[in-house]
C-alpha cells in the first residue's frame, strides 16, 4: 500500500511557474550566543539564504540552507505553500539554468524517528509511570517536535513530487 503525502497534509502544496523578477536576496545569519570573540569559526554562526521575487504576478519568498540559484529573467517552476501574502517555496527548478533544488527531506524524516525513539524510551521511564509533571513535558515536547519534523519532511516530499509531474 502507498500512501501519499498529501493524504495527511492540511497545507496545500503547489507550484506555481513564470518568469523571474524584482531579485532580492538576503543572508540571514544567527550566531551562538556562546561564540567566543576571537573564535570566527563557521561553527558557530547559522546561515539561512533568503530570495524574494515575483513570479509572474505572485510574491515568493525562498529560505534555504544554501543560496538559491536564480537571476532576474529565469524562467522557473516553485513548489510549496501560501504563507501571509506570499508564497513559501520548499522545492524549486530553474528551467534557464537547469537547476532543481530542494531541503533534504531524508534527515528531517529521521531526525522525527530519533525523537520519536527518546520519546518512547522516556514513556518507558520510571519517572513518568510514577505520574511527574517534567518528563512527561518532556515527552510532549519530543513528540511535538517528531511529529514537526514529519510533517515538514512530508511537505518537501510532496513539493519535490508536484515539481517532477
Amino acid at each position: 500500500m502507498t500512501l501519499k503525502p498529501s493524504a495527511f497534509l492540511t497545507s496545500s502544496v503547489a507550484t506555481i511557474s513564470g518568469t523571474v523578477s524584482n531579485l532580492n536576496n538576503e543572508l540571514l545569519e544567527y550566531v551562538n550566543p556562546e561564540k567566543p570573540t576571537h573564535d570566527h569559526s563557521s561553527v558557530y554562526y547559522q546561515r539561512f539564504f533568503i530570495s524574494k521575487f515575483t513570479l509572474g504576478d505572485r510574491a515568493i519568498e525562498a529560505k534555504f540552507s544554501t543560496p538559491m540559484v536564480v537571476s532576474d529573467g529565469d524562467t522557473m517552476t516553485v513548489s510549496g505553500y501560501q504563507k501571509g501574502n506570499g508564497f513559501q517555496v520548499l522545492a524549486y527548478a530553474n528551467q534557464t539554468q537547469q537547476v532543481s533544488k530542494h531541503e533534504n527531506w531524508i534527515v528531517l524524516g529521521l531526525g522525527a524517528l530519533f525523537f520519536l525513539v527518546v520519546a518512547l524510551g522516556l514513556l518507558n521511564s520510571e519517572l513518568v509511570a510514577e505520574g511527574a509533571l517534567v518528563p512527561k513535558l518532556f515527552l510532549i515536547g519530543f513528540v511535538g517536535v517528531a511529529m514537526y519534523m514529519g510533517y515538514r519532511a512530508l511537505l518537501i516530499r510532496e513539493a519535490i513530487s508536484l515539481l517532477q509531474n
